[in-house]
């Protein structure tokens, strides 16, 4: 591996995602290039190659996710917690940025925090809120907990707000997301009279996954950086969908 190849690690790991045009300015080498580079470092798993861009790659393991676009993450956790009100009885999902969400949280005595991942309750051990962690099938790979169990939990709690992780949206085809059973509880949560808000950073706008997230049931909100597209925004507000973008760190 060379210094560029470095570099292209970094710049996809921070962004999220990068073009090929805009590596190929950032590095000063053709795009011709870049496809070389990129080729070899998805066949390494260093980055996801898709068509004209570069991503990293995706894994469930939260440690490392909260690595990318930290900072970003960091800011939309801030902001998420700015919205929450002393009282309240919160729903957080799993993922990096609600991993970060709850961190920030930790330190607020006045709130109930009702979760399915056992990485964040494990954050939230010596946080001063209360913390209410449901039962379920144990994902190793996430730390999560799902299936019918988890389901008829999440039925039997009530709560102000539910935060969200979602993996991907696209006009075609609304939220989705890579894991079939965490659908399940996240379309469990989202048929409840409560406030949704898909909590993520602009990186997922415009990737598609296998299953759907809620489909009769819309978010109320979206919290996510200003690099959300100007199209993506109007499609989202057509939807009657609260969208808040937060200024991505310098």
């Amino acid at each position: 591996m060379n210094n560029r190849h470095e570099k292209i690690i970094q710049l996809v790991n921070d962004r999220g995602s990068i073009t090929v045009n805009e590596l190929s300015q950032v590095t000063g080498v053709s795009e011709v290039t870049i496809r070389q580079d990129l080729n070899i470092l998805d066949r390494g798993g260093y980055v996801k190659r898709i068509h004209g861009s570069a991503v990293a790659p995706e894994s469930d393991d939260v440690s490392s996710r909260m690595r990318t676009r930290y900072a970003v993450k960091q800011s939309l956790a801030e902001f998420a917690a700015s919205q929450i009100s002393e009282g309240e009885s919160v729903f957080i999902e799993g993922g990096s940025t609600n991993a970060l969400l709850a961190r920030t949280l930790s330190s607020r005595s006045d709130l109930t925090i009702i979760t399915v991942s056992h990485y964040i309750a494990h954050l939230l051990r010596d946080s001063k809120c209360e913390v209410v962690i449901l039962g379920g099938q144990f994902q190793k790979c996430s730390e999560s907990v799902v299936g019918p169990l988890t389901r008829y939990c999440v039925q039997q709690l009530h709560f102000h707000k539910a935060f969200i992780g979602v993996d991907g949206w696209h006009p075609e085809t609304g939220f989705t997301g890579r894991d079939m059973l965490r659908c399940d509880v996240v379309n469990t949560v989202m048929s409840k009279a409560t406030h949704t808000v898909a909590l993520t950073d602009s990186s997922k706008f415009g990737l598609v996954h296998p299953y759907p997230l809620s489909m009769e049931h819309k978010f109320k909100q979206v919290i996510t950086d200003n690099g959300l597209s100007i199209e993506t925004r109007e499609a989202l507000v057509n939807e009657n969908i609260q969208v808040e973008l937060v200024e991505r760190p310098r």
